[in-house]
């Protein structure tokens, strides 16, 4: 799975002029999966971004996770992540999950957040969304969980 995970210091989600999804201060998450990804992977990535150390601690520096400073994750499907441009300047999107997998992948992984964290929102899968941020720093962060 690839994921790219901004520290914001709020985040919401909209489609068709409707909030689907809203955070204060926490992570915005961009999320895909791969073919051949599997929910061991999910799990590997939830894990992940709990406790990933981007959150100023008392002195500024990086040290605090998610977990730590109680912030919001708003999970955010973009299939687009899995772009391959070597061919071109059309992307090709055939490392994307088919739209099945994806979703089945996505909405796992919304599960287990769920279940986990107690500040989870998310995107609409396969829907057309305006994603509005306050990226804190900036501070973003590419992760691949294979």
């Amino acid at each position: 799975m690839i994921a790219v995970a901004q520290r914001v210091r709020e985040a919401r989600v909209r489609v068709a002029d409707r909030t689907v999804g809203e955070i204060g201060v926490g992570l915005l998450v961009l999320v895909c999966a791969e073919r051949g990804d599997t929910e061991a992977q999910a799990e590997r990535l939830l894990a992940k971004l709990l406790k990933l150390r981007i959150f100023a601690d008392a002195a500024g520096k990086m040290n605090r996770s998610l977990q730590d400073v109680q912030g919001g994750l708003l999970l955010v499907s973009q299939f687009t992540l899995a772009a391959d441009t070597s061919g071109g300047n059309r992307p090709s999107f055939t490392q994307a999950a088919a739209p099945d997998d994806g979703r089945r992948l996505y909405d796992y992984l919304v599960a287990i957040a769920r279940t986990a964290h107690p500040q989870v929102a998310t995107g609409e899968f396969a829907a057309d969304m305006q994603v509005h941020l306050v990226n804190d720093g900036p501070v973003t962060i590419p992760l691949r969980i294979v």
